[in-house]
């Protein structure tokens, strides 16, 4: 009977937790504070909030504070309208935000950074989050909420962020037809067939939970590229998903294929420095930027692995960035480019291929490339050699990629 008795117990602890936990929420799981003494204290510190200012990131702070407050402190949070809230929540150049912080205070919040902080006047206290753009106050609105959630005391709090990278990207390698690159990953998330009529839920979710850590860009196909993304049908696609991201701070960027002015353009050759090459990609630069005004730029793969490059026309890896680049730069987009290239001909060994490739052509990149460099000198694998690239190009800029995806460690 004892036996049967721990069993039945055993099942029960087994089996709730399942079902009460999917983890489609990750970190973002607004659940009510069960310490009575914690959840009185924020009740007393955080009566009503106000977001001051009008723009869909206003909306969407709102949006957060409200489902946050309301979840974490079990009580209904509107916004409010008076300046004298408990949670005040706007850009540092609005009055009613400007009279809490010093000059020195405004000097130190950056592009996207953001200050939160306890403010005391007139014996009132309040908090304040505040940056001096939307994307930073919307980093500082998660903060806040993270700071509930792990429980912090919130008597004294003057936490001051600056981004350190500009360009804080996911690579999606996701194909056209939904299939992610080598099946591991399931199904891309990406639903191009009801796009750009049908959003799903997912979308808005994803860019939650990216800005929610500081994410800024996403790149939506797979660096295998297929140039079908650049036509008009699928930008119209992408457009959805941009104006979609734009509130969160997200920018949208795509893969190019090399040989997409031959593929979509009609044309017999893709040899960067054609100049009929060079204009098919200035003009092909202009639609996107119709259709996307805040487009991020290109992720290139060339010459790897069977992709098409510049090195088919006899021409290096810069004179193929550098010709993207050149038709981005009027609007701001940046082309990064992939170091991992390898070749069965090459003499060299494949950890030393994007040494020796690369390692030439430092400072002869535009200032709008980026060459976007692996961890380690092979594939991600789960031990490898640190990349030999990093500190070999001073001057030029070297992003890092990471995965965090499973491919060689079981895949599943």
């Amino acid at each position: 009977m004892k036996y049967l008795q721990s069993t039945f117990l055993i099942f029960v602890l087994f089996i709730l937790p399942a079902s009460a936990e999917t983890g489609y929420e990750l970190w973002l799981r607004y659940n009510k504070i069960q310490n009575p003494e914690l959840l009185n204290s924020y009740l007393g510190q955080i009566k009503a909030f106000n977001v001051i200012g009008t723009s869909a990131t206003h909306d969407v702070i709102k949006n957060e504070l409200s489902l946050g407050l309301s979840g974490l402190l079990g009580q209904p949070f509107v916004p409010s309208t008076n300046d004298d809230a408990s949670l005040l929540a706007g850009l540092s150049g609005e009055p009613s935000i400007a009279k809490y912080l010093s000059e020195s205070e405004l000097k130190q919040i950056g592009e996207e950074g953001y200050l939160v902080k306890s403010v005391s006047q007139k014996e009132k206290s309040r908090f304040l989050i505040t940056a001096k753009d939307p994307a930073g106050l919307l980093y500082g609105t998660f903060h806040f909420l993270k700071l509930l959630q792990t429980h912090q005391n919130l008597a004294s709090i003057n936490v001051l962020e600056n981004p350190k990278v500009d360009i804080r990207i996911l690579n999606h390698w996701d194909n056209l037809d939904r299939t992610s690159e080598r099946g591991y990953a399931g199904f891309s998330i990406w639903d191009w067939h009801k796009l750009p009529d049908y959003l799903d839920q997912r979308y808005i979710d994803y860019a939650r939970a990216n800005a929610s850590i500081g994410l800024n860009a996403t790149v939506l196909t797979n660096v295998n590229a297929n140039a079908l993304v650049l036509t008009p049908a699928y930008l119209e696609k992408v457009k959805a998903l941009a104006d979609l991201f734009r509130p969160y701070g997200i920018k949208v960027y795509l893969t190019a294929r090399f040989s997409a002015p031959i593929e979509i353009g009609g044309l017999d050759t893709a040899d960067p420095l054609n100049k009929e090459v060079i204009k098919w990609w200035e003009e092909k630069v202009q639609e996107i930027y119709r259709y996307i005004p805040d487009f991020g730029g290109f992720l290139v793969k060339a010459n790897s692995e069977g992709q098409p490059g510049p090195q088919n026309y006899s021409r290096s890896h810069a004179e193929g960035a550098n010709m993207m680049a050149d038709a981005l730069k009027p609007f701001g987009g940046v082309v990064m480019w992939r170091a991992f290239v390898y070749s069965s001909e090459e003499p060299d060994d494949r950890a030393k291929q994007a040494y020796t490739e690369f390692n030439p052509l430092d400072g002869t990149f535009r200032s709008n490339v980026l060459v976007q460099v692996k961890n380690g000198a092979i594939d991600f694998q789960p031990r490898e050699p640190f990349h030999p690239l990093f500190g070999a190009m001073p001057k030029t800029p070297v992003m890092m990629e990471f995965q965090i995806t499973q491919e060689y460690l079981g895949q599943a």
